[in-house]
């Protein structure tokens, strides 16, 4: 029986059944990739730190208005219905019949506060507001810092994944000659096996760096307050050692801008204000009285003053805790003094010391385990050399990448760690 065309696409329709049309895959959104700069402006937008120091900021202004305001007067009112009950004499008591009146009288206090007293109030709440301000700075460039320290990492991690899947696609070819070699005879099974441990070690260490790329990924975002979510890449490069950088002139920028050492400053301007107030405060504030009083049968204006006298006490225990906090600030600036100090010449020489090994790798070490390596592979294809060398040759090129990586990454942590000690970029 011959069936004809039609009949036949019927029955195929038939055995395969309906036609359904496949989904269409959604392609995946590209990963959004971020610089240093943008990075940082994300952080100091959103991270908490600099809200917190804003919110300082916002107090001590509130501070300084409060400071800046005069007393309130005090008004005082007393009504009441007053009845007449006695008289000097019978017959006028008789002549005159019993009334009765609405009284009252009224008592305005204004509080005169003594100026020298309201001077040093203000100068304290302007010291304040200087103080929070420099804190800003200080919440700002220690959170510039962390984040120049996160991105470090973060692409310590990601250089440190590409040296491995590096490592693991070398290892895998060197592990397909070897089969190669061992299913033709030319080298013993037990060469076979250790390229297959080469192999797994190597994908071993490719997973531990893809997860270091993770952690390091979830703690750079969480410093921006999660603007830049869990699939972003970075793009950028280590920070370079710059040029003519003295130990003498970062001691002086320090001394002379680095925020905390502002900020301890202008604690101590506010201690010493501070100071100046409880001693004012010793003088009594004036009270100006002013009543108007109005009776059955009187009428009357009256003024006053209203003065405390300090008898007993003194605001001693006011004076003495304001001493001991001044006390405390100037110790305070001065410890923070030291421990910068302590800091600028550390990381100095750090850097500089790691910018000397940096050189080192850029003037001929790199090229050499390179060229090792390639040789080595060249002689292990022409069968000149042993596996176990050619995977020497490998281990070693890869551990003087490693330090190179890891000395520009301890350059580039030692450089943001420099320049939070400094107070600044450098």
């Amino acid at each position: 029986m011959v069936l004809f065309l039609p009949q036949v696409l019927v029955c195929l329709l038939v055995l395969l059944g309906p036609v359904v049309p496949l989904p269409v895959m959604a392609a995946e959104p590209p990963a959004h990739r971020y610089n240093l700069d943008t990075i940082i402006a994300q952080a100091l937008a959103r991270n908490p730190t600099v809200s917190l120091a804003e919110g300082h900021i916002d107090y001590s202004r509130g501070q300084q208005v409060a400071a800046g305001a005069y007393p309130n007067p005090t008004v005082t009112g007393n009504t009441g219905v007053g009845e007449i009950r006695d008289v000097g004499r019978a017959d006028i008591q008789q002549s005159l019949a019993r009334q009765t009146l609405t009284e009252y009288n009224m008592t305005v206090g204004q509080p005169l506060e003594w100026p020298s007293m309201l001077a040093a109030r203000q100068q304290a709440a302007d010291a304040g507001l200087a103080t929070a301000n420099a804190g800003l700075l200080e919440a700002r460039l220690h959170l510039i810092a962390q984040v120049k320290v996160a991105f470090s990492d973060l692409l310590m991690a990601q250089q440190d994944a590409g040296l491995a899947r590096q490592n693991l696609e070398t290892v895998e070819g060197v592990a397909r000659i070897v089969k190669a070699r061992v299913k033709s005879g030319e080298a013993p099974q037990f060469e076979s096996i250790k390229a297959e441990v080469e192999v797994l070690k190597a994908r071993q260490d490719l997973a531990r760096a893809e997860n270091m790329v993770r952690i390091n990924r979830v703690a750079l975002d969480t410093l921006t307050g999660g603007a830049l979510g869990l699939s972003y890449t970075i793009e950028g490069e280590f920070i370079g050692m710059p040029q003519d950088l003295q130990i003498d002139a970062l001691m002086a920028r320090m001394m002379e801008r680095h925020p905390t050492i502002q900020r301890l400053l202008k604690s101590v301007q506010q201690s010493d204000w501070k100071i100046e107030f409880e001693r004012q405060s010793r003088v009594p504030n004036v009270t100006v009285n002013g009543r108007y009083w109005r009776e059955i049968g009187r009428e009357a204006w009256q003024g006053g003053l209203s003065v405390p006298i300090p008898t007993w006490y003194r605001r001693q225990g006011e004076i003495a805790s304001a001493l001991g906090t001044k006390r405390r600030e100037e110790a305070e600036l001065l410890r923070a003094r030291n421990e910068l100090a302590r800091a600028v010449y550390q990381y100095y020489l750090d850097a500089r010391t790691t910018a000397e090994l940096i050189d080192v790798f850029n003037k001929g070490l790199l090229k050499q385990a390179q060229e090792a390596l390639r040789l080595a592979q060249f002689s292990f294809q022409q069968g000149a050399s042993s596996l176990l060398e050619v995977l020497d040759a490998q281990r070693v090129q890869r551990q003087i990448l490693m330090d190179y990586v890891q000395a520009r990454y301890q350059l580039s942590v030692s450089l943001a760690q420099l320049e939070r000690a400094v107070g600044g970029t450098l």
